[in-house]
């Protein structure tokens, strides 16, 4: 698929399904974008697209099974928006950095794809309620899904959430209590922690 120039093409692109229940429009919304004008459109659709669909395969469609329904907070970003995030100090990393990550269709540094979406989950803000119980989620994805990394932030304890390649499987928070949860090295990284999270929901085959 060419990269869209004109409003068909960008519809097109959005009704591409990506997985059963997510679609790329789904992904395209940004304030950045929208405030300043600014195209969110892919320049490589065909990579964004297959990175996409893993993200979503693998990781929200069993995520959404579990937990409900998954808020999207920011998905795809092009280049040039995030290039202007960073540059504008509006927490975006710089491309280089930023990579198989929130930009879909750009290859890192050794030439990996990857993609991440950013959500809130309903259900955990609703049903655990004191500090620091976002690592029950964590945890019960670490057990679960082949996710890459995972980075939580304070308000409604929304979560950067990547598939990668190669995945590197680690965890760090800006909530309380912030740094790194676990990472390849560490003596929690491995083993079972599903007395973290008794009484959350099964994954669903």
């Amino acid at each position: 698929m060419k990269k869209p120039g004109s409003m068909k093409g960008l519809e097109e692109l959005g009704r591409v399904r990506l997985s059963k229940n997510f679609f790329f429009r789904d992904f395209m919304h940004s304030e950045i974008a929208d405030f300043h004008r600014i195209p969110n459109i892919p320049e490589d659709p065909d990579l964004a697209i297959e990175s996409g669909s893993r993200l979503c395969e693998e990781l929200l469609e069993p995520l959404q099974a579990a937990f409900g329904r998954l808020h999207i907070r920011s998905g795809y970003r092009a280049p040039a928006v995030n290039a202007f995030g960073n540059r504008k100090g509006l927490n975006c990393s710089t491309n280089a950095h930023t990579a198989a990550h929130h930009i879909w269709d750009m290859r890192d540094l050794d030439g990996c794809t990857g993609a991440a979406v950013c959500i809130v989950v309903p259900w955990l803000i609703d049903n655990c309620r004191e500090e620091g119980d976002w690592q029950k989620l964590a945890w019960w994805i670490h057990d679960h899904l082949p996710y890459a990394s995972l980075c939580f932030f304070p308000k409604l304890w929304a979560f950067n959430i990547q598939w990668h390649e190669r995945p590197q499987r680690t965890i760090q928070s800006f909530a309380q209590p912030r740094g790194m949860l676990t990472k390849r090295g560490m003596a929690n990284w491995q083993g079972d922690h599903s007395a973290f999270y008794e009484g959350f929901p099964r994954l669903k085959n």
